[in-house]
């Protein structure tokens, strides 16, 4: 199988005028050259050539945009903003995204690899549903009273609670849906009426400066929101370990997720950690097989595997074994791959040679312990950096193939008997992030759901995240929630305020 390379010519204007310009940090509302005037190539994976040159920060432009983000946050147009007009300006902010949605699904093409239909659509259009979900959220943002009666003897008190910005965030971003995710923790900072300090992936920057400039034409003011491009020992670590910054929200691998941790509790800063996931899909023998199989298929191989719910173990129920890998198989061969930016690819490349090469050595190791790839297996000859769709039948549960993170459009196949099988099989790992149950008897379902370990479980769908919904996993996916109510949580501090009324 042979793949082709990016066609730029294929790029809106918008995009490519972007690409065109010098790229810089965006600290107190202005484009400011990085401290050291560094920069690094940023690759477009279908080619492995460079397309850009992003700023290279380091801990001095942290610093800057930290006090920036400080300055903003008491600085009264931000924090004596109404909060109706801070929900009508993130509104603003989303109708301004929303325009230009075709060009940042291209920017997506480019930096991560997806397919740009997919970016403009599924990505871009989560971004704008998060932001609009939370623009409801500034008005709503309460305590409640309490009634401490006589508290003290003969002195009666009125009690009460509020909900105030947690103050400065800083946000580290992950490279797989850099933009969906960015917003993740833009989104509900705003609410909330916090400030904020991105640093997007190394990988994949181009989206998170793009999002940078639509914001200040929506009119977010100066400093409220700061973006530092840069790589995790220089600019990350001194994101983390900054006396400025109250809170750290970051998604990505485990080990980061820990060490992070870790230097966050040096100043004892509130921390909601999104991590990794091993997420199991239960195909139960009374499930529509014709119906499920399409859906896992988008479940793992959407984005190339790189998703953190992908749902990459399957478990299916003996009965109907067989025909569920021969379906599933059918749908892994049926893909296109290809670039980005050509309307006809459904799947891209990975993000990196390096990535490709760790995902090829997990389906290798799969292979030589038992599995069989009735599906894929292989690289793809060419410019960038593909791997086939790919299915392992029977691999043992024990293998690395099984129990570890590949985030790569690989998905295992095992046999089981029973309920009692399938939920020890789905609990058989560190992580808890997502899962998924197929069928169709209602009761069995909900016997099973309590006993999956994991944040999420979705029932007879693909994965997708609702901004209603918190997000977060249980074991070692992580501490704390994006999304939903219990994201705003996050980001507000609880006063407790008493008063003595004789």
């Amino acid at each position: 199988m042979n793949v082709m390379a990016n066609d730029m010519s294929r790029l809106v204007s918008g995009a490519r005028s972007f690409l065109e310009r010098d790229q810089k940090l965006l600290i107190d509302g202005e484009w400011v050259e990085s401290a050291g005037g560094d920069t690094f190539d940023v690759i477009d994976p279908s080619s492995g050539e460079a397309v850009a040159k992003a700023p290279r920060g380091n801990a001095d432009d942290i610093d800057r945009a930290v006090r920036a983000a400080a300055e903003a946050l008491n600085d009264p147009a931000w924090r004596d903003m109404q909060p109706s007009d801070r929900e009508r300006l993130m509104h603003r902010f989303a109708d301004v995204i929303e325009a230009h949605a075709e060009e940042l699904g291209q920017m997506e093409a480019l930096d991560v690899g997806m397919p740009s239909l997919i970016g403009q659509h599924a990505e871009v259009g989560n971004v704008l549903a998060t932001l609009r979900y939370m623009a409801g959220w500034p008005t709503k943002i309460t305590g409640e009273t309490i009634d401490i009666g006589n508290a003290l003897p003969e002195k009666r008190f009125f009690a009460y609670t509020a909900r105030e910005p947690v103050g400065v965030v800083g946000a580290i971003v992950p490279w797989n849906v850099p933009l969906m995710i960015a917003m993740w923790k833009i989104a509900p900072a705003l609410a909330a009426g916090c400030t904020i300090v991105l640093k997007p992936s190394e990988v994949t920057p181009l989206g998170a400066l793009r999002l940078g400039e639509l914001a200040l034409d929506a009119g977010v003011p100066p400093g409220v929101i700061n973006i530092v491009t840069g790589f995790g020992a220089e600019a990350g670590e001194a994101l983390v370990a900054h006396p400025g910054v109250a809170k750290i929200s970051f998604t990505g691998s485990v080990a980061t997720g820990k060490a992070i941790n870790k230097l966050a509790t040096d100043t004892l800063k509130n921390v909601t950690l999104e991590l990794g996931g091993k997420s199991p899909v239960v195909l139960l023998d009374d499930a529509d097989v014709d119906r499920a199989a399409p859906a896992i298929a988008r479940g793992i191989f959407g984005n190339s595997g790189q998703v953190c719910v992908a749902g990459s173990r399957l478990y299916v129920q003996s009965g109907v074994f067989d025909r569920t890998v021969e379906r599933l198989a059918k749908e892994a061969r049926s893909l296109k791959l290809g670039p980005g930016l050509h309307p006809e690819s459904q799947m891209g490349p990975l993000v990196s040679a390096q990535h490709r090469d760790r995902v090829m050595g997990y389906i290798e190791a799969g292979l030589n312990e038992g599995g069989e790839a009735v599906a894929g297996g292989k690289s793809v000859d060419g410019p960038g950096y593909y791997v086939e769709p790919t299915v392992l039948v029977r691999p043992p549960q024990s293998s690395a193939v099984v129990q570890e993170e590949i985030f790569g459009p690989v998905i295992t196949a095992i046999p089981f008997d029973g309920p009692e099988d399938a939920a020890r099989f789905a609990n058989d790992t560190s992580y808890g992030l997502a899962s998924y149950v197929w069928g169709s008897d209602v009761q069995r379902i909900h016997q099973l759901i309590p006993r999956i370990r994991a944040g999420s479980v979705f029932v007879n769908t693909s994965p997708f995240p609702h901004p209603a919904m918190p997000l977060g996993g249980y074991k070692q996916s992580g501490i704390g929630k994006d999304l939903g109510e219990e994201a705003i949580r996050h980001y507000t501090e609880l006063k407790s305020v008493m008063i003595g009324l004789n």
